[in-house]
């Protein structure tokens, strides 16, 4: 947690807002956080995908400055969804959302773009000096080391969106000398909707099964990752970079209720847990506001009822879920960029009913045992352009090998 530092907070309100990833389900819920809260944020900025009828509406309410897509054969379309009076500065593609992260008026840079897609503008906010909301785990994923050096350099601020990770961070934050301190961190994991089934229940799973989460409405693609266990992998290496604490000392348990996001466990025996309701309302909401705390009319949540269901905690079947082994693996052999490239375009492949369930963890494995005879890659001392070039350099080798892999 080094790089945390609430010196460089600028902590007045209200907090002008980038939302990297609108039209997402992150970015919908932060806007109706925005919506019950507008003395505390101002929507300076917005992104999406696609998806400009959705990001339209979202300008249409909130009219931003400046707006950003994905395309710029889009941007024409999208200006005749606006209203007439209002005309903000449209940009499209990387440059764009680079440029929106990184605008000097913007306050907070919420990263919430799904996948490997949203790491260029994380990296931007960094390279700023903004306070960064990151909810795209991935940014850490593909450059945990060189983002905590940058974000170092220039006084960035990184606060976790992640309901596990804010939860640890909720739990370390009013201690001194954590690392010291800490024995082991614990993430939990629903288990999905297949946890304590077999591998012959598991060779006939379907898409529609898959999607079915029990807790948590969510993008198919993290579904599926919480599915696969893949989900938690990712969030183990996104917590060794934003704590700092080594890969040995972290451990998931699965817990079905939701209830209990993280734990930490210390060095004198004691543990020491947040517990919440499953809404992402909560850590969105706690990440804009940081470090003040805001209250329940502002995250719009129930209060939460401990008498409504036991709590329950299991060990994750790392075998037959060894989407988990292998994440922790990959980043042994520093080889995340591959690991991440290979899920993605295995969770692609699935939805898209050309990849059995069963199959996902098959693909990654080979990916990571091809990618096992590459050149390491080592972004110390690069540029922001240079990094980025090297990442998406073997993010798209994998890619394509991935799209033709057949077991």
């Amino acid at each position: 947690m080094e790089y945390i530092s609430p010196l460089s907070l600028n902590i007045h309100f209200p907090k002008r807002l980038a939302l990297m990833g609108s039209t997402g389900t992150i970015g919908t819920n932060a806007l109706k956080i925005i919506q019950h809260s507008k003395n505390f944020f101002e929507v300076y900025a917005l992104a999406g995908g696609k998806n400009i009828e959705k990001l339209a509406e979202q300008a249409n309410e909130f009219e931003p400055k400046f707006l950003a897509i994905q395309f710029e054969e889009d941007i024409k379309n999208l200006k005749k969804l606006l209203k007439p009076h209002y005309k903000p500065e449209i940009l499209s593609g990387k440059q764009g959302y680079s440029i929106l992260s990184s605008l000097p008026d913007v306050d907070m840079v919420l990263s919430a773009q799904v996948g490997a897609s949203g790491i260029d503008a994380t990296i931007s906010a960094v390279n700023a000096g903004k306070q960064v909301a990151l909810a795209n785990k991935e940014s850490l994923v593909l450059a945990g080391s060189y983002i905590r050096q940058l974000a170092q350099q220039k006084n960035a601020t990184i606060i976790p969106v992640d309901s596990e990770h804010y939860a640890l961070f909720q739990c370390l934050t009013p201690h001194k000398n954590t690392e010291k301190n800490v024995k082991k961190l614990i993430l939990t994991a629903s288990g999905g909707p297949f946890h304590g089934k077999d591998k012959n229940f598991l060779e006939n799973v379907q898409v529609e099964d898959a999607l079915k989460h029990p807790n948590w409405k969510m993008g198919a693609k993290i579904t599926i990752d919480s599915a696969t266990l893949m989900n938690k992998g990712l969030e183990v290496i996104e917590a060794c970079h934003l704590y700092g604490i080594p890969l040995q000392d972290i451990d998931v348990l699965v817990h079905q209720q939701s209830i209990v996001h993280s734990l930490v466990a210390w060095n004198d025996g004691s543990i020491t847990a947040q517990l919440a309701v499953p809404d992402m309302k909560l850590p969105i909401c706690a990440a804009f506001s940081f470090p003040k705390m805001l209250t329940q009319e502002n995250n719009c949540l129930k209060d939460l009822d401990l008498t409504l269901q036991s709590l329950s905690f299991d060990r994750p079947n790392k075998k037959l879920f060894s989407c988990l082994e292998l994440a922790y693996q990959a980043f042994k052999d520093n080889i995340c960029i591959e690991l991440n490239a290979a899920n993605e375009i295995a969770v692609e492949r699935f939805l898209q009913k050309n990849l059995s369930f069963l199959q996902i963890p098959m693909l990654i494995s080979d990916m990571l045992n091809f990618a096992k005879g590459l050149n390491t890659i080592n972004l110390s001392n690069c540029t922001k352009e240079s990094a980025l070039a090297i990442i998406y350099e073997r993010d798209t080798l994998i890619r394509e090998k991935a799209k033709k892999w057949n077991n």
